[in-house]
């Protein structure tokens, strides 16, 4: 922490700080802002949904990654698992009030995203950005000259 902040200061008396390396709030940050971070807190929006639903649910994501990032969360105090004792287990997963509350901050951000695709990828699907042309293909050589 910085120099000005006694090192015993609680880590919910910092903020605005989240420049600064040593700022707690990064790591909330970063597992909330996470590829799979954003997509699971998504997906939850719409009520408690089962680990295999959320596999099925999300386009791409492994096994491994959605444990870790569910444990991520739910250690965040984001998400909250809900174990039923019953043969077979039964196992959910939901948002709590602080999940609510980021995945409507969240919501416009996807939107824009969305929307926003073709300033990302080219005509050929390669990135690009806003005011550069699609990256040439392999086989087109007319770039070189």
């Amino acid at each position: 922490m910085s120099d000005d902040i006694p090192a015993n200061t609680p880590a919910t008396v910092i903020r605005g700080r989240v420049m600064s390396a040593d700022c707690p709030s990064r790591r909330l940050l970063g597992d909330i802002t996470s590829k799979w971070g954003v997509l699971v807190l998504v997906s939850l929006r719409g009520g408690p949904r089962r680990w295999s639903e959320l596999l099925r649910g999300i386009g791409g994501i492994s096994e491994k990654m959605l444990a870790q990032t569910l444990r991520t969360l739910e250690g965040d105090g984001i998400v909250l698992r809900e174990a039923r004792p019953v043969v077979p287990p039964h196992v959910e997963y939901r948002l709590t009030a602080a999940g609510h509350e980021v995945t409507d901050l969240l919501l416009p951000l996807l939107d824009w995203a969305e929307t926003h695709v073709p300033l990302a990828v080219g005509e050929d699907g390669g990135p690009t950005g806003e005011g550069q042309a699609a990256a040439p293909r392999v086989d087109d050589r007319s770039w070189l000259g």
